[in-house]
């Protein structure tokens, strides 16, 4: 498992604990940046130096503890989208919550072992590198899909679901944020609708650094051939929404809409819940979830 020097802050007061993370992430290739602090950490955000792909952020910390570093970098425009992966010596439901409520949406529980850090870094690295390259994406489309009333649109492979979710998101107002929900969306019309992936395959998927290979092999196979997702887009006097539809037997949706303290330590399984927080103002599954129409406010 290699990076392309991938920047990480890595904050925490115990000097034992940032040796061990450092030692584990840059001996496959990370960039680690250390802060001793919150304080610390802060200034070291506000210079500017290092565009960071994730923050590994301990809760309990003299001078600015955990939380309140999460809150101020929530609250900076410039750095809200960095991911933040909270460390704390307590499972409890309560705590793992408030974060979650907060915004981080990944967490270790001290002791942590290294296959476990290895595979929460990379999920929120490959999340945010994701959210970063659509956004560069967004700033090349034309400005003309401001003017789009309606339309139907029709995808099956990941690469046409990205290219959609740019389309669509440039017709939306803060294309930015509608992307990051819009492409979750799409991807899971994939995967799970169409191709029928479980969470507990995509989990093992994901360990294996098979996921995308898995799916291209299915879209090949007899069975799946055929298949096409949609996506109906429409612009009204005051909202937008856009129905995403697939040919799968649905899931249990109820349990992804919001953050879960069981799912914070997986790999996967938080990008609908974001998608609700951060990019749309309703998320409506229908049936049994091989629907769901999202809509976006289009009043200032």
């Amino acid at each position: 498992m290699t990076t392309n020097k991938i920047n990480i802050l890595v904050v925490d007061d115990e000097l034992l604990i940032r040796n061990i993370i450092n030692h584990h992430l840059s001996g496959i290739g990370y960039n680690v940046i250390e802060a001793e602090d919150g304080a610390d950490a802060w200034s070291i955000l506000q210079t500017k130096e290092f565009q960071f792909d994730a923050i590994i952020l301990d809760r309990n910390m003299p001078n600015m503890n955990g939380l309140e570093l999460l809150n101020k970098v929530k609250a900076d425009t410039t750095l809200q989208t960095i991911p933040v992966i909270m460390q704390t010596a307590s499972n409890e439901k309560h705590q793992v919550l408030e974060g979650l409520q907060s915004g981080c949406y990944y967490y270790l529980t001290k002791p942590f072992e290294k296959d476990l850090l290895l595979s929460i870094v990379k999920a929120a690295t490959d999340d945010h590198i994701a959210h970063r390259t659509l956004q560069d994406e967004l700033k090349n489309q034309n400005q003309s899909l401001i003017l789009l009333d309606s339309g139907r649109f029709s995808f099956r492979s990941l690469n046409e679901a990205k290219i959609l979710t740019t389309l669509l998101a440039a017709a939306c107002p803060e294309p930015d944020k509608v992307a990051m929900g819009l492409s979750e969306m799409l991807i899971n019309a994939i995967e799970h609708g169409n191709l029928g992936i479980s969470y507990k395959e995509k989990s093992q998927l994901i360990e294996d650094e098979k996921w995308k290979e898995e799916i291209e092999r299915r879209l090949t196979l007899d069975e799946y051939s055929k298949l096409k997702a949609s996506a109906v887009f429409e612009r009204k006097e005051n909202e937008i929404s856009i129905l995403i539809s697939d040919q799968g037997k649905g899931f249990d949706w109820q349990q992804y809409l919001e953050m879960s303290p069981e799912r914070s330590q997986d790999s996967h399984g938080r990008g609908i819940a974001m998608a609700n927080m951060l990019s749309f103002n309703s998320i409506e599954y229908q049936g049994t979830g091989s629907e769901v129409l999202v809509k976006i406010n289009t009043t200032t």
